[in-house]
C-alpha cells in the first residue's frame, strides 16, 4: 500500500497521539511507500510563522526520522488541482488530493471532505 499523510496524520504520527486509532498506525507501519507531501511542509511553515503552531525540532528532520519519503509538488499535481471540483477550498488539502490521485497513493485523513473526492482514504 502506498500511503500519503495528510499534514494532520503526520504530526499525529510524529506526537505519538492517540488521534492516530490502532488500525491506521499498522497500516501506516506496514505500508510500501509512507508520502509527506511538500504541501503539509509549506502550510506547517506559515502556522509555525504565525505562531499557530509549534515544532520541536525541523519539519524536514522530522519527515525524514520517520523514514517517509518527501513528495515533492510536481506540475501534474499543480494541472490537477486547476481541473478538481472546487468540493474543497483549503489549496493544501486540493494539493494533497490531487497528489494521491497522480501517485495513486490512499489518502490518510481526517477531513470528511475529502470523501466527495475520487480518492481513496484512510479515515483517522
Amino acid at each position: 500500500m502506498r500511503l500519503l499523510l495528510d499534514t494532520h496524520a503526520f504530526l499525529w504520527w510524529q506526537e505519538d497521539s492517540g488521534k492516530l486509532g490502532a488500525d491506521v498506525r499498522r497500516a501506516i507501519a506496514r505500508a510500501e511507500t509512507v508520502w509527506v507531501s511538500a504541501a503539509s511542509a509549506w502550510e506547517v511553515a506559515i502556522k509555525v510563522g504565525l505562531g499557530k503552531l509549534k515544532l520541536p525540532g525541523a519539519f524536514a528532520d522530522a519527515v525524514e526520522q520517520s523514514q517517509f519519503t518527501a513528495l515533492p509538488i510536481g506540475f501534474e499535481h499543480a494541472a490537477l488541482v486547476g481541473r478538481l471540483p472546487r468540493l474543497h477550498g483549503d489549496p493544501f488539502d486540493r494539493m494533497l488530493i490531487a497528489q494521491a490521485i497522480v501517485e495513486g497513493a490512499t489518502l490518510v485523513t481526517h477531513d470528511e471532505q475529502f470523501g466527495a473526492y475520487a480518492v481513496p482514504l484512510l479515515m483517522v
